[in-house]
């Protein structure tokens, strides 16, 4: 037996739902630490910055899927819906933090929108991904069609882009870790093109 099957054994044993149970209660952790004066001298942007970094970590495991799947044999797929979710529920909580502890005036928040590069670059993120999450269950896909389903969950490429890239003008200066997230992200996705191209190619040539 491989480490890949190993791997494999063990997880066909844990069920998705752990992973809802563990976002919440690293969220209800954190937001703990915020309460009992822990995150330092400002929580309330330690607590932003956490829950943000946390779903760009989960951008990057769901986008992580399907290579580990192709080049390691490790099959995380019944897990990538509960990973775009806790993603979404993470990027939710570091939207309110933002907003109702942080800006606290619904007419500031609307501002910075406007006139912030890198927020206008975030709530286009999250944009992107709204659709995603409401359309994240079985009924979702009877109802639109498996290709259809499958052509609008796409837009995970855009919305992870965004997001990292906001994580980059949000930071001063050229960083590492923000910078580290964006090339994972780009790696990510070009290489989920870059697979298909063989077959694209293969196809060309039957057709001509």
């Amino acid at each position: 037996m491989t480490l890949s099957d190993l791997i494999n054994t063990g997880l066909r044993r844990i069920p998705p739902w752990t992973i809802y149970l563990a976002s919440f209660a690293y969220a209800g952790w954190l937001l703990w630490l915020g309460i009992d004066n822990r995150l330092g001298a400002d929580p309330v942007k330690a607590l932003e910055h956490q829950l943000g970094e946390v779903a760009l970590y989960l951008l990057v495991f769901g986008l992580a899927v399907s290579p580990l799947r192709r080049t390691l044999g490790i099959n995380l797929l019944k897990f990538r819906r509960a990973i775009g979710l806790a993603c979404f529920f993470f990027v939710v909580c570091h939207l309110l933090v933002w907003a109702v502890l942080d800006v606290q005036r619904l007419d500031r928040v609307w501002a910075d929108i406007v006139k912030r590069p890198y927020i206008t670059v975030g709530m286009a993120a999250f944009v992107l991904l709204l659709p995603l999450a409401m359309t994240s269950n079985n009924v979702s896909v009877r109802k639109m069609g498996a290709a259809a389903w499958g052509k609008l969950h796409k837009l995970i490429y855009p919305a992870a882009i965004l997001g990292a890239v906001h994580y980059v003008m949000l930071v001063k200066g050229w960083q590492v870790r923000p910078l580290v997230f964006l090339g994972v992200i780009l790696g990510l996705i070009a290489w989920r093109y870059l697979s298909k191209l063989p077959s694209r190619q293969s196809a060309t040539r039957e057709i001509l």
